[in-house]
């Protein structure tokens, strides 16, 4: 793992303008509506087929290209505006050398991804991006390992870069991942998840203990929201606030909530995406959120117990 990790951060203190060139040259891809070809022999083939998984989820329309399959029909696939990056870790591949002239036919330009800079696909292609791996992790130095470690590294981080450049929003993520927990959490409104109406407890304040407790109970809450006679938010009991006032004073119930009520309660806004909602239950440690409108009056709340099985967590 030290090697691997070796060869990915030799790689990164040696970046030069070409990987700057080959982000630029994906965004003139995206421009002119081409997609992107990743084509690799042996194990880069499988780096390929993750790197095109990675190129898609963020808008970058991708292929895999087997230089084999290539020249019996698959070049097909390749047209004008496309853009090839071709993997090779000593540059010397015969079937991935012989593919470069088959795609210039095509109008594809290439980019060669490969640890030797002088070597044959190095100076056959329009942009070479180069990682060091100076010795394989395998015991024998033969097994691609710290090699294609450092050529996945190199690769996302182009697709990373080109995202933040691109400024692509958690919105148009989610368009390409709207399955299963990611899509729900990115996708997903606190608006659709929070309690509201005959779940969701609210009390004026000047409430007694007993009575906000009675309101608690009957909507199967875990804490109400304490507003004042405009409705707008003053608190929030939960409870273990109940718990701490009983510890404090045994005769709470009668007493008004006001004086047990946590004031000033994170919030979060409606409209807000549950990815940024799952963050404040995270960065503050809380169980419910308090969901309120543009003049601060409190229309739901997120139950931390819901989350789960909503599956958004």
């Amino acid at each position: 793992m030290q090697m691997e990790s070796r060869a990915i951060l030799d790689t990164a203190e040696n970046l030069d303008d070409s990987f700057v060139n080959a982000v630029n040259a994906i965004q003139s891809v995206v421009d002119a509506k081409g997609k992107l070809i990743l084509a690799g022999l042996g194990k880069n083939a499988g780096i390929c087929q993750k790197l095109v998984g990675t190129f898609n989820s963020i808008g970058v329309s991708s292929s895999f290209l087997d230089p084999v399959q290539a020249v019996h029909g698959d070049l097909g696939m390749c047209q004008d505006e496309d853009l090839a990056f071709v993997l090779s870790n000593s540059g010397e591949t015969r079937e991935v050398i012989e593919l470069i002239p088959l795609l210039r036919r095509q109008g594809v330009r290439t980019v060669a991804v490969t640890s030797e800079s002088q070597s044959r696909l190095a100076e056959s292609c329009d942009i070479i991006l180069t990682y060091l791996a100076k010795e394989e992790a395998c015991p024998l130095n033969l097994s691609p390992t710290a090699s294609t470690t450092a050529t996945l590294a190199l690769i996302d981080a182009v697709a990373m870069v080109f995202l933040e450049q691109r400024q692509f929003s958690k919105e148009q993520f989610a368009r390409f991942h709207p399955s299963g927990s990611l899509g729900a959490s990115l996708l997903l409104k606190v608006d659709e998840i929070m309690r509201t109406g005959d779940r969701f407890a609210t009390i004026i304040q000047g409430s007694s203990v007993q009575e906000t407790i009675v309101e608690m109970t009957r909507a199967k809450a875990g804490s109400i929201s304490i507003v004042n006679a405009n409705g707008g938010l003053e608190g929030i009991f939960t409870d273990a606030d109940l718990r701490r006032a009983i510890l404090k004073d045994p005769e709470v119930f009668s007493q008004a909530i006001e004086s047990f009520m946590t004031r000033n309660p994170i919030t979060i806004a409606t409209g807000t995406l549950v990815a940024d909602a799952l963050k404040s239950f995270e960065e503050h440690r809380i169980d419910d959120l308090l969901v309120v409108n543009s003049d601060n009056k409190p229309v739901g709340v997120i139950d931390g117990q819901d989350l789960p099985k909503l599956r958004v967590v």
